[in-house]
């Protein structure tokens, strides 16, 4: 197959629609998904899926607002670190700061409405497509080697694997996202009742508190106000298909 009749492949597969699957479907992706995020033995491996969101939405978040994306790095212990070069203050930078808690739910949330228009496998090729941009501006070692692991993941399922497989996938990865996104926000408050984060004063609450105004405890009450609302909202979706 030529390189021109895989690209027609793809985008056919990625546009096509396909039917809604069973309800068995939807709930066991739903329960496999709660599993990931609530055990103690999968949730330090399964975080760092959290941790690829996260930066990305910052990076995502610096470019639609004009500043240059200068690198991502991703750290073994699921931290990461996204650095962006502009104005030090003003909208862009808030907008910056504020993406990254949110970035996890808010692509979990445009996946739920495109499964819900019956784009299983497009939810992942456009997965893939944006690992590609992410993997552009990795920095370190082990960002890079992250990356490749789930992007080669990805397009072997969305490839691969049967349509039932896939679309059980899409909507699986779908769940993660959206049952993931509230757990660091709650990991982000234990942090800082504690003191770390705000001695520290690195986390994404306490930059925007410096920024704005509004107290940390503010932002990550608005973490996590938006998180669960987008937990909700597109759990209902994919429920209802």
């Amino acid at each position: 197959m030529s390189g021109v009749e895989v690209v027609r492949e793809v985008w056919q597969r990625a546009v096509h629609s396909q039917p809604a699957p069973g309800g068995g479907v939807v709930i066991g992706a739903a329960l496999v998904a709660a599993v990931l995020v609530l055990s103690p033995v999968a949730w330090p491996r399964t975080r760092h899926v959290v941790t690829l969101a996260h930066e990305g939405a910052h990076g995502l978040a610096a470019v639609l607002t004009g500043r240059r994306l200068a690198g991502i790095r991703l750290h073994a212990d699921t931290s990461g670190l996204t650095v962006s070069v502009g104005r030090r203050r003003g909208l862009g930078m808030v907008m910056m700061l504020a993406s990254g808690y949110l970035g996890p739910a808010l692509f979990g949330l445009g996946a739920a409405f495109l499964l819900g228009a019956g784009h299983a496998v497009g939810v992942l090729w456009l997965t893939l497509a944006l690992l590609v941009l992410l993997l552009a501006q990795i920095r370190n070692w082990f960002g890079l080697w992250s990356v490749l692991v789930v992007g080669a993941a990805v397009a072997a399922a969305s490839w691969w694997l049967p349509q039932r497989g896939q679309s059980g996938l899409a909507y699986l990865v779908t769940w993660f996202l959206l049952m993931a996104a509230p757990r660091p926000v709650v990991e982000l408050a234990r942090q800082r009742r504690r003191g770390r984060g705000r001695r520290a004063g690195d986390s994404d609450a306490d930059q925007l508190a410096r920024l704005t105004g509004l107290p940390g405890g503010a932002w990550v009450a608005l973490f996590f106000a938006g998180t669960v609302g987008a937990l909700v909202v597109g759990g209902r979706w994919l429920v209802t298909g």
